[in-house]
């Protein structure tokens, strides 16, 4: 991929394969002009951050990228949106695709996971909020898809929902449309900072058994037990399932972790969890 101009310095740019024509970023707290505790890019506009800021932030995103990103109303569900130049911001989905030039599909995290989806054929991208509400997806139903056997559903989350939508606009099946689809997962709170109760670790074993195996028991707990939870793990064991193998990004190392590197990251378990505010940051991806 070229590189682009005008980027802060510690913005990442996807290592992977993409197709020439293929842009993606994940912007981080640095480059904006938002005060503490919102220093300084911060991208929410429903965080406490005054209004001109977050919309002069937007600006020097746009700018960066040199396509408008859209900016979606994230609600931890698996709704999918596909977006066009007239699309206005602020609708509602947790995942949005395109097959046109110069728009961004864009995603904001601040220890959620993004999900970034290349075809290497076809001019379709895609982008997913996958905090674990969304990734677990409701509660199965007679709908669901299988992938040939029926003690392996391939769950109806947002990766999935999303991808038979990014399959549909490729214009193929989804086994066909697996094979050659890369995804890219960013930062995101890491597998020793996420604690979650047993409620999260049955709701993903439900759908796949070996789910239970990225849950680790946090010592010295009293009953109901609770877990520390890879959720890029998790993640990619959705992605396989779907027949996504190349997968690229977050492996749940500690250079990924958005609770452990303050100065580089957003992070509302470590700042908004004891009562303070924090911003967010964005995963785009777009075509030229």
């Amino acid at each position: 991929m070229p590189l682009m101009l005008k980027l802060p310095p510690d913005w990442l740019i996807p290592q992977w394969p993409a197709p020439a024509g293929v842009r993606a970023v994940f912007t981080t707290r640095q480059g904006g002009v938002s005060q503490s505790p919102y220093d300084t890019l911060n991208l929410g506009d429903h965080v406490g951050d005054v209004a001109a800021s977050v919309a002069a932030n937007r600006l020097i995103l746009q700018r960066a990228i040199a396509c408008r990103p859209v900016f979606l109303q994230q609600v931890h569900g698996t709704g999918v949106l596909e977006l066009s130049h007239d699309c206005a911001d602020g609708q509602t989905a947790d995942a949005c695709l395109t097959s046109q030039r110069n728009i961004a599909c864009t995603i904001m995290v601040a220890d959620c996971l993004p999900v970034l989806f290349a075809h290497l054929d076809h001019p379709v991208v895609a982008a997913a909020h996958a905090g674990w509400r969304g990734l677990v997806g409701p509660e199965k139903s007679a709908n669901v898809e299988f992938n040939g056997d029926a003690h392996h559903p391939l769950g109806n989350g947002v990766l999935e929902t999303a991808f038979r939508r990014f399959a549909a606009l490729v214009g193929s099946d989804c086994a066909t449309v697996a094979g050659r689809t890369i995804a890219w997962l960013g930062p995101c709170i890491g597998p020793t900072a996420f604690e979650v109760g047993a409620e999260v670790r049955a709701a993903f074993e439900a759908v796949h058994l070996a789910a239970g195996r990225l849950f680790v028991p946090v010592s010295g707990q009293a009953h109901p037990a609770k877990y520390w939870a890879d959720l890029p793990g998790l993640a990619r064991l959705r992605l396989r399932a779907l027949g996504i193998t190349q997968i690229f990004g977050n492996d749940g190392s500690a250079d990924w972790c958005t609770v452990s590197r303050p100065s580089q990251f957003f992070s509302h378990r470590r700042d908004a969890g004891g009562g303070g505010r924090t911003g967010r940051m964005a995963a785009c991806i777009w075509r030229v």
